[in-house]
């Protein structure tokens, strides 16, 4: 059953559409996109039906704008991660790994993706919804190939690839591991997909021996 999140003081009227938008984020992480009403998003926010309908003319243009909503805040937070202090490109990709791991902790709710959660449940229903769902994750992606290309430059692969591709699959093995740990109940699947990768990067791009 949906439950809504402890209602607060109501926003102030130029913060209304901000605060629909990150209690959907909220909510649709913790119970899914269906689950999640107008009528419970209006009672979460503390606002009126007619003032969600002044700022969205729908579920579907909420759930485009929330997606777009995700990227913005998520953005920032990887733009500012550590891990971009590396010179070498395969120590960011690393460090990349490790920040996402270091995220994967205590509820369910607080790490799974917005993008992801949304996209399996509307995928067949909301093309416009799918469309700002993948726009999110392969723009996050677009920036990760930035480094696969570097370490491609550096230290040729072992195997046929390409930045796109690596971007992308450790998206999939990480949305994967998100998947999991929703069945299994804990981070687990989403920590061990991040040590596969890890692995499996490290003999991807092979460092030369510094004693050679």
């Amino acid at each position: 059953m949906a439950q809504d999140i402890t209602p607060v003081t109501p926003p102030a009227r130029g913060d209304v559409r901000r605060a629909l938008l990150d209690a959907t984020l909220t909510l649709v992480r913790r119970q899914g996109w269906a689950a999640t009403s107008i009528d419970q998003l209006c009672r979460t926010v503390g606002v009126t039906k007619g003032a969600f309908f002044h700022h969205f003319g729908s579920k579907e243009e909420l759930g485009v704008a929330a997606a777009r909503r995700w990227g913005e805040v998520t953005t920032p937070l990887f733009a500012s991660a550590d891990y971009h202090r590396h010179a070498d490109p395969l120590d960011r990709i690393l460090g990349y790994l490790d920040f996402r791991a270091t995220l994967a902790a205590g509820p369910l709710d607080a790490f799974t993706c917005f993008a992801g959660t949304t996209v399996q449940e509307t995928y067949a229903l909301s093309e416009p919804i799918r469309a700002a769902c993948g726009e999110t994750i392969t723009d996050h992606a677009a920036i990760l190939a930035r480094d696969f290309q570097a370490a491609i430059d550096r230290y040729p692969p072992a195997a046929p690839v390409t930045a796109e591709d690596l971007a992308l699959y450790t998206q999939a093995a990480l949305q994967g591991g998100f998947v999991l740990s929703k069945v299994k109940g804990g981070p687990a699947p989403v920590h061990a997909a991040i040590a596969h990768l890890k692995r499996y990067f490290t003999q991807l791009f092979p460092r030369p021996n510094p004693s050679t």
